[in-house]
C-alpha cells in the first residue's frame, strides 16, 4: 500500500491547495466602495477565507464568520465564532444573531462581502417563530439521517429559518452584497452552498413539504406547521434587493479533481474524471466504481491500465440505527473492498477535503484487493460493519485511516482508484 498512499496523499493535497482560499480567493474581490465595507460568513472554510481576505484587502475591514468548533483561524479584523457542526448548537444561534446585527443599519455606499461554504447550515440556526433550537436540531438530525441529498436536504432547511434562503443578504439591503464561494454541492448551485443565507433560489416550500413526504421525515409538529404556512416561503430572486449583489464560486470540487489529475500525470499516471457531482448512497455508488476498475483490471475497458480513477460530489449514508461510527468516505471504501475482494492491482481512496468524514476524526481512508482480508485478520466482519454503518471501525482495525484534521476549506469528496501499477 506504501506507494499508493504516497500517490494518493498527494492528490489529496493539490486538490485542497485548488480550493485554498488564499490561492483563489484575491481574483474576485470587488473594488472598495464609497461606504463601510463589512463581512458576514459561515462555513468550514469561513476563517481561512476571512484570513485571505484581510490579507488582500485594500481598505477597511470589519465583521465576523462563523466556524465548526476547533477551525478557528487567526484574523486580526474580523471575528471568528466558533459553533456546532453537523448538529446546531446554542452557540450557532448567538452566531446568526451577530451576523443580523452587523448587517443592519447599511447604506447604499456599503458592501457586504459573504464568505460561504460547506457546513454553513448547521453553523448558523435561527429558527423562525414558534420552533425552538431544539425544533431545530430534530429537523438537522432526521435530514442527516434521511439519506436525502444535499439539495432536497437544504430545500427544507431554508424554510425552516430566518436567515437561510437569501434572507441574510436581504436584511443588509440597501448595502450591495457580493458572495464568495467555496462550493461543497455537487453541480455547484450557489443557492445550495450552506442553504444560501445570501443567495436565494426558486424552491418554494411546497418542495420541502415534497422533500418530507418523499423521505418520510419524521419533522416536529412545530416545524410542519411552519411549512405548511405562506410566511415560510423565502425571498425570490426576482426581489429587488437583490439587484445589485454579486455571486461568484470561487472553488469547487471540478477545479480541485482537475488539479488532482493534473498531479496523478505528473507522477506519470493517465488520469480520468469519472464525474465532479456523483451522489447516491455511498455503498451504492461504490459498486459501481467496483465494477467500472474491475472491467479495467479484466478487460482494459473503458480504459487501458494503469489508470487513475477520480470522482467527486456527495453521497449520502442512510444510518440504520445500530451504533456504527464512520462517515460517507469511509463507507464508500468498506463496500469497494468487498466489491474487488481478492482482485490483485487495485488501490482506492476516498475523502472529504475537509479533512473530516463523519464526526470521527478521519478525512478518509485507504483500501485494496486484501483490505477485507485484514479487517477479518484483525477480527473484524467487514460485512457485519457496513450493515452498522461501522466503516471507521474496520479501517483503524487495520491502521488504514487518512488522518489529515480540518484543511480550511471544503470543496466535498475525493475519491480515487488505481488500477494497475504504472
Amino acid at each position: 500500500m506504501s506507494r499508493s498512499r504516497v500517490l494518493f496523499s498527494s492528490l489529496f493535497r493539490a486538490a485542497v491547495d485548488a480550493a485554498s482560499p488564499e490561492n483563489v480567493l484575491p481574483a474576485f474581490l470587488p473594488p472598495p466602495p464609497a461606504g463601510r465595507t463589512v463581512v458576514v460568513g459561515a462555513g468550514k472554510a469561513a476563517a481561512r477565507m476571512a484570513a485571505a481576505l484581510e490579507r488582500a484587502w485594500p481598505g477597511e475591514l470589519e465583521g465576523a464568520v462563523v466556524v465548526p468548533h476547533g477551525s478557528a483561524g487567526p484574523c486580526r479584523r474580523i471575528e471568528v465564532i466558533e459553533a456546532s457542526h453537523p448538529v446546531p448548537d446554542r452557540a450557532g444561534l448567538r452566531a446568526s444573531a451577530r451576523l443580523f446585527g452587523i448587517v443592519s443599519g447599511l447604506g447604499k455606499d456599503d458592501l457586504v462581502i459573504a464568505l460561504i461554504s460547506g457546513g454553513g447550515s448547521a453553523l448558523l440556526p435561527a429558527p423562525p417563530p414558534g420552533m425552538t433550537l431544539e425544533d431545530e436540531i430534530a429537523v438537522n438530525e432526521a435530514l442527516l439521517a434521511s439519506g436525502a441529498p444535499i439539495a432536497a436536504m437544504n430545500a427544507v432547511r431554508k424554510h425552516l429559518s430566518t436567515i437561510k434562503g437569501g434572507r441574510l443578504a436581504l436584511a443588509a439591503h440597501p448595502a450591495r452584497v457580493v458572495t464568495l464561494i467555496v462550493s461543497d454541492i455537487p453541480g455547484d448551485i450557489p443557492s445550495l452552498v450552506a442553504s444560501g443565507p445570501t443567495v436565494p433560489d426558486r424552491t418554494g416550500r411546497q418542495d420541502a413539504l415534497s422533500v418530507c413526504n418523499d423521505y418520510r421525515l419524521q419533522l416536529p409538529a412545530a416545524a410542519l406547521r411552519w411549512l405548511r404556512s405562506p410566511q415560510a416561503d423565502a425571498p425570490s430572486p426576482d426581489h429587488p434587493a437583490f439587484a445589485r449583489n454579486e455571486v461568484h464560486v470561487i472553488a469547487s470540487a471540478a477545479r480541485s479533481l482537475e488539479a488532482a489529475a493534473a498531479a496523478a500525470r505528473r507522477h506519470g499516471i493517465e488520469a480520468a474524471i469519472l464525474s465532479d457531482a456523483i451522489e447516491g448512497e455511498a455503498r451504492d455508488v461504490a459498486t459501481v466504481h467496483a465494477a467500472i476498475a474491475r472491467e479495467i483490471a479484466l478487460r482494459d475497458r473503458p480504459f487501458r491500465k494503469p489508470v487513475l480513477l477520480l470522482s467527486g460530489g456527495e453521497t449520502t449514508v442512510t444510518l440504520s440505527g445500530r451504533g456504527g461510527k464512520g462517515g460517507r468516505n469511509t463507507e464508500f471504501l468498506l463496500a469497494f473492498a468487498l466489491a474487488i475482494d481478492g482482485m490483485d492491482g487495485i488501490h482506492a481512496f476516498a475523502a472529504d477535503t475537509d479533512g473530516i468524514d463523519g464526526t470521527q476524526d478521519n478525512a478518509g481512508a485507504f483500501a485494496d484487493h486484501a483490505s477485507v482480508r485484514r479487517m477479518r485478520g484483525a477480527g473484524i466482519d467487514p460485512r457485519g460493519a457496513l450493515a452498522r454503518n461501522d466503516a471507521w471501525t474496520a479501517f483503524a482495525a487495520t491502521g488504514d485511516l487518512f488522518v489529515t484534521g480540518p484543511t480550511g476549506t471544503n470543496v466535498n469528496d475525493l475519491r480515487a482508484i488505481l488500477i494497475g501499477q504504472p
